[in-house]
């Protein structure tokens, strides 16, 4: 990527066995960066580390893993050594969990999120870059959604992203350790998980249509979404961990594409897109469950701040996304029925 051209840095990424986080690292190798990659494997896969390392070749040699808790202190110290910047994507997603778990989300997401940013800003990293999430916007019915706009938080996963972006502004403003968090919309792409009871809902939709299962919608369809591709998301992330200069030491931008796509939508891409691949896909249609407690009705970005200070520009629509992660979400779907 051209924003890594002639840079020779290390960084460290956090959650790097998981979607994001994999994917960054895929891309500072492929920069010519080092990188630190840590994950407890609590929802990441040795899997995609090693899809990481097969595609990069020899630029893996750069890459350092570490298995370690970022709720550990002593893990924290030591992983930042010597780091000049942090993308910390770790954490406990999903809203259902969060309701179900309260205290594993907060352990995850805010306990061990002070940990790090704390052992960060002794170690003088340059840097502090941290996956927030669209979810701070809460039950705030304003669309576009504006970073300086936000409504009460509707689950303990949007609460525990809330206390981080606190935690993050009070240290900024403490310590002068530099902050950007970025709130995610929606992300999906290769490498995302289609198992499990939080899924999300692109590969568990793919996964559902070509295993010949029923598609649930919670609620009656016109739920929707701001989907960003997961290129986007990493491009986001490089761009914020290298701007020169921020207008505060902490800053917190959407990370979107600026594009509402209702959940029928979504469901009607999909099928079209896996029809040309199988036939059978055809005739799939969705069957509808109650809304699920937590959710909010309507998200759409604003992503005029991104593009002004951080030089955001999505590349990828959710069409050319799904177009270009079909074969992946594909290739894992046959595989799994071939296991």
């Amino acid at each position: 990527m051209e924003l890594l051209a002639g840079r020779d840095e290390r960084w460290l990424v956090t959650g790097a066995a998981g979607f994001i986080g994999s994917n960054i690292v895929e891309a500072l190798l492929r920069g010519g960066q080092r990188v630190r990659a840590v994950d407890n494997f609590a929802t990441g896969h040795r899997r995609n580390l090693d899809e990481v390392r097969r595609l990069v070749g020899a630029a893996a040699d750069r890459l350092e893993f570490v298995e370690a808790d970022i709720a550990d202190p002593q893990a924290c110290e030591a992983m930042v050594a010597g780091v000049d910047r942090v993308l910390h994507q770790a954490a406990l997603g999903s809203v259902p969990r969060s309701i179900a778990e309260p205290i594993g989300s907060f352990r995850a997401n805010v306990d061990g999120f002070v940990q790090l940013l704390d052992a960060s800003r002794r170690a003088a990293v340059r840097r502090f870059v941290y996956a927030s999430s669209s979810s701070v916007y809460g039950d705030s019915a304003e669309l576009p959604k504006v970073e300086a706009r936000c409504g009460r938080v509707l689950s303990p996963y949007a609460a525990t992203k809330a206390a981080d972006e606190l935690f993050a502004d009070v240290f900024a403003r403490t310590y002068g350790i530099h902050c950007v968090g970025l709130r995610y919309f929606n992300v999906f792409g290769p490498r995302q998980d289609p198992a499990g009871a939080y899924a999300a809902v692109v590969p568990k939709w793919v996964d559902a249509m070509l295993h010949g299962r029923p598609v649930t919608i919670n609620g009656d369809g016109k739920t929707s979404r701001d989907f960003c591709y997961v290129a986007n998301a990493v491009q986001a992330n490089l761009r914020a961990g290298l701007v020169e200069t921020l207008p505060s030491p902490h800053e917190v931008y959407n990370v979107a594409v600026g594009e509402q796509t209702s959940l029928l939508e979504l469901f009607a891409l999909i099928r079209d897109s896996l029809t040309r691949i199988d036939a059978s896909v055809a005739g799939c249609e969705p069957v509808f469950a109650d809304f699920r407690a937590g959710d909010v009705r309507h998200s759409l970005a604003d992503i005029g701040k991104a593009g002004r200070e951080l030089g955001y520009q999505p590349t990828h629509t959710i069409a050319t996304g799904m177009a270009e992660a079909l074969d992946w979400y594909v290739g894992q779907a046959r595989g799994s029925s071939a296991g």
